[in-house]
């Protein structure tokens, strides 16, 4: 199986899609991150389905489990140091890897505490969502949220190996395989037209469940190797890789807003459209962008406009705790076209004027 296993490459380390992969997870881990004990972080969704297969293929003996529960809400510092006191209490020492087992939540977390513990050890990556494989999962970002928004507590942490099985996502809930298919359809706006386009005509089967292995593990690849081209050519996000912050200034407000009612693709997906606008009322977008973004994310559907409870004044000012805020300033990262993105020139990073940004807010949807 691991043979027929598509493979993207990183700097130091390696992506493997495929079906079927969690069944030789043990060989796989031993080999790209050796270790005396493996820790293996999940949470109370993800645990009981795979979490058993996962401790006895690294070795009962030398594995041990720690769940949080499921949630954005959860992925704290408080989370943080339970885990942390965890592996302290366990005895675990330098020689161990962290293997984060779960979505998004668990992958951002279970890294930063990789990154931190001991100052730093290896991780493993086993996403168990799409949207995780497509994009959590890959580039070495980890951290946690605080009051004053997302992810602005981590660390760069870039993982020894990411194995994503297609194989699980049949488990998905509908809502959660939309919620990916956000950030393949972003992956196409802000660098391949054509994987825009394969996004979209595959957003039906995506979210069903309907599509068969082989074409899964090849888009779901597709979309990976987008992601680590950028985060090849700027791991640390001094230029290009701003770029695949399309969606997200915004996206996050809305996100945390919401209470994190809305999953992070579905802010994500409002947050692109949003932002579309915005470039097309500066002047650095082509006309009618928005409305192509638009009719992709309710191709996928997925929520395409502020909710309706929601006020626009308290979304512009969480903007304001951004940690891609500069000076004082929200930078935002916006499209030009269909796989091309403006501000080259500045790094990609573009000031957008708050009033502007409230007009879209509180303006008629694309």
């Amino acid at each position: 199986m691991v043979s027929e296993a598509r493979a993207v490459s990183l700097p130091g380390y390696r992506v493997l899609i495929g079906a079927g992969l969690l069944a030789e997870v043990g060989a796989l881990v031993r080999e790209a991150a050796p270790a005396h004990r493996y820790a293996v972080i999940s949470d109370d969704v993800v645990a009981p389905l795979y979490a058993r297969h996962v401790g006895r293929s690294l070795g009962a003996e030398r594995s041990l489990l720690a769940a949080i529960p499921a949630g954005e809400v959860h992925k704290s510092r408080e989370s943080w140091m339970m885990l942390t006191d965890n592996l302290l209490a366990a005895g675990c020492g330098r020689d161990t890897t962290i293997i984060a087992l779960g979505g998004g939540v668990v992958g951002d977390l279970a890294g930063f505490v990789a990154a931190t513990y001991m100052r730093g050890v290896p991780v493993v990556q086993l996403p168990t969502t799409l949207l995780a494989m497509v994009d959590a999962s890959v580039g070495g970002k980890t951290g946690v949220d605080t009051m004053a928004g997302k992810n602005l507590v981590g660390a760069f942490h870039p993982p020894s190996l990411v194995i994503a099985d297609v194989s699980v996502l049949a488990s998905l809930p509908v809502r959660q395989r939309r919620s990916g298919i956000a950030e393949m359809i972003k992956h196409g706006v802000t660098s391949d037209a054509r994987h825009f386009e394969h996004a979209c005509a595959a957003a039906p089967a995506l979210a069903s469940g309907e599509m068969q292995a082989d074409e899964l593990s090849e888009i779901i690849a597709a979309s990976i190797a987008i992601k680590a081209a950028v985060v090849t050519a700027d791991e640390r996000e001094q230029g290009l890789r701003k770029t695949l912050n399309f969606g997200h200034t915004l996206g996050h407000a809305i996100e945390a807003e919401s209470g994190y009612e809305l999953l992070h693709g579905e802010a994500i997906a409002i947050g692109m459209v949003l932002e579309a606008m915005l470039a097309e009322r500066i002047g650095v977008a082509e006309r009618g962008l928005a409305r192509t973004i638009a009719g992709a994310v309710r191709a996928a559907r997925l929520p395409h406009s502020l909710p309706a409870q929601m006020d626009a004044h308290a979304v512009l000012a969480r903007t304001l705790g951004d940690k891609k805020s500069r000076e004082g300033r929200v930078e935002y990262a916006l499209p030009s076209a269909i796989g091309a993105m403006a501000g080259a020139d500045g790094g990609y990073g573009i000031a957008a004027d708050e009033r502007e940004v409230l007009a879209v807010l509180s303006g008629p949807e694309a």
